[in-house]
């Protein structure tokens, strides 16, 4: 399977924009957001699995 790995138009803009966000956080907040952001990742990373599993 074929996997995209490119971001839509609309994603590179949304990426923008968070990088326009985060320049201005402190140190304690820009750790406390990539943490957020990384549980984030892991909870879709859960739900993918167990879709997966359900359509096995």
């Amino acid at each position: 399977m074929d996997l995209p790995m490119e971001l839509s138009m609309e994603q590179q803009f949304s990426l923008r924009m968070y990088e326009e966000q985060v320049k201005s956080l402190s140190n304690e907040e820009a750790q406390k957001f990539l943490l957020e952001v990384l549980r984030q990742l892991m909870v879709k990373d859960n739900m993918l699995k167990h879709l997966i599993k359900r359509t096995a």
